[in-house]
């Protein structure tokens, strides 16, 4: 019996990647995003598979309508196995006391009360499922461990979601629900794009960054995701090998 994944943000980039990577892979795969016509447009992209593919079109920062997806992913394959907590979104380069507290608001309301609330729903679905259990990965970014500058939201919500992993990692042991965290260095995506011109460093400067393909991120989460339940990449950081991360620029 093919097991069920959910993937957010699937409509682009990282996440699209990964969803199309586990369709073929034999997993029922639920393409999640903002735009029905984005995740339709993965999914054909994707060409013919055995595996299941449906576009459910949800804003992850809504309860009720995170509540309604996963009500249609239970009609519609009976179970939840992973949950690839993806979506996210960034701001521009400002300085703290320039950005607006909207903006703010927003960036917590999608990266961090998101991942939330799909994680609330996947945990209440793998506890009362049968067989029991299920996988949680959680998408963190080097940036929770290392700021960008004139990041803070991004930032901040990047080191919370650490917190979740681990709290989901502890709370899920009784009920078979591991849990664990991707972190991403440049992958080369339509947002990681202008990495390749320039992006702000640390000493004040623009400069170009090596990136890396955004295959590799989905063949980490894929490797993640088949392992079984009584094992667990807590943690893993995949990372262009020569971008400005482990040293001093």
């Amino acid at each position: 019996m093919a097991k069920t994944a959910i993937v957010t943000g699937a409509g682009t980039g990282i996440g699209k990647a990964v969803a199309t990577a586990l369709l073929k892979d034999g997993w029922n795969t639920v393409f999640c995003g903002r735009r029905l016509a984005m995740l339709e447009q993965a999914i054909a992209e994707a060409g013919p598979t055995e595996a299941r593919a449906l576009p459910v079109a949800c804003d992850i920062s809504s309860a009720t309508r995170v509540d309604e997806m996963f009500e249609t992913v239970a009609e519609a394959f009976g179970r939840v196995d992973l949950l690839f907590n993806n979506a996210g979104m960034g701001y521009k380069s400002t300085p703290i006391d320039e950005i607006p507290v909207e903006v703010w608001n927003e960036v917590v309301g999608v990266n961090l009360t998101g991942s939330f609330l799909c994680a609330r729903a996947a945990f209440r679905a793998m506890r009362s499922q049968s067989p029991m259990g299920g996988r949680i990965i959680n998408n963190g970014s080097v940036s929770a461990y290392a700021p960008r500058p004139g990041s803070v939201p991004y930032t901040a919500t990047k080191h919370a979601i650490t917190g979740l992993t681990r709290t989901l990692a502890l709370d899920g042991r009784p009920y078979d629900i591991a849990c664990g965290q991707i972190d991403i260095g440049n992958a080369l995506t339509d947002m990681a794009a202008p990495m390749t011109v320039g992006v702000p460093q640390a000493n004040g400067s623009i400069a170009p960054e090596a990136v890396m393909d955004v295959k590799h991120v989905a063949d980490a989460v894929l490797h993640m995701a088949s392992l079984p339940l009584d094992a667990n990449v807590l943690f893993m950081t995949v990372m262009a090998t020569k971008m400005p991360y482990v040293g001093r620029g």
